[in-house]
């Protein structure tokens, strides 16, 4: 029963741990679930794994026929668990779509913890360590790799005074951004006519100097550029 009691101290311990470095990385920047919740879901994945490994201890005078001892059906119930967590953490702002990384991170925490109440000690370590690698270093090779950057671009013109369309869009790459999904729309009783399109550029200084552009023709009613993305 001692060495029950040391295995479980040390796995619940380490867990705990694992948990933590992930939960810290995310608090540092900002991210809804931080250092608390990556901790508890670590340490909870952990506990129920524990459970099933020493499920044995609980049911001693049990006939052994009625007994089945399948750790990965814990493991499912655990990572089905999370699913729901992970989506809680995910939200729709405008046309972006953030917490995609938190939720994945949440993901990977319980299953360093389901690895951890297994006592798969070096293969927890190493997700930890890469997990960690993924959220810090990569974060700095996203800044040094050019990406390209989305938008949603709405331009009103009045009815009277619209600009061509061969116009609009020798403008818009006249500031190095490309056009994609152009759509058309007369509005307000037919006073003002309205272009809607995707725009994609690999800076997004491009799109603060385009907002200037707009702003300063006249003949521009309103305008919305909205960036998409993570």
């Amino acid at each position: 029963m001692e060495h029950e009691y040391i295995i479980t101290t040390v796995r619940l311990l380490l867990a705990a741990l694992a948990g933590g470095l992930i939960g810290l990385e995310r608090s540092h920047h900002g991210r809804p679930a931080g250092f608390r919740t990556h901790t508890l879901v670590c340490l909870s994945a952990a506990l129920l794994m524990v459970l099933g490994v020493f499920q044995w201890d609980l049911v001693l005078h049990a006939p052994l026929e009625t007994i089945r001892v399948d750790p990965t059906r814990m493991a499912q119930g655990i990572m089905t668990g999370i699913g729901f967590l992970g989506a809680g953490v995910i939200f729709k702002e405008r046309l972006s779509v953030r917490g995609l990384t938190t939720a994945a991170s949440i993901w990977i925490t319980a299953s360093i913890g389901v690895v951890i109440g297994m006592g798969l000690y070096y293969a927890a370590f190493l997700a930890t360590f890469i997990t960690l690698g993924v959220l810090s270093i990569f974060r700095w090779v996203e800044k040094v790799i050019p990406s390209v950057h989305y938008g949603q671009l709405i331009v009103r013109f009045p009815r009277n005074e619209i600009m061509t369309e061969d116009e609009l869009h020798a403008l818009i790459r006249s500031h190095d951004i490309k056009i994609t999904r152009p759509s058309y729309q007369l509005d307000h009783e037919g006073k003002v006519f309205q272009y809607q399109m995707t725009i994609d550029a690999i800076h997004t200084e491009n799109f603060s100097k385009l907002t200037v552009t707009l702003t300063d023709m006249d003949n521009v009613l309103e305008f919305t550029l909205v960036p998409t993305g993570d």
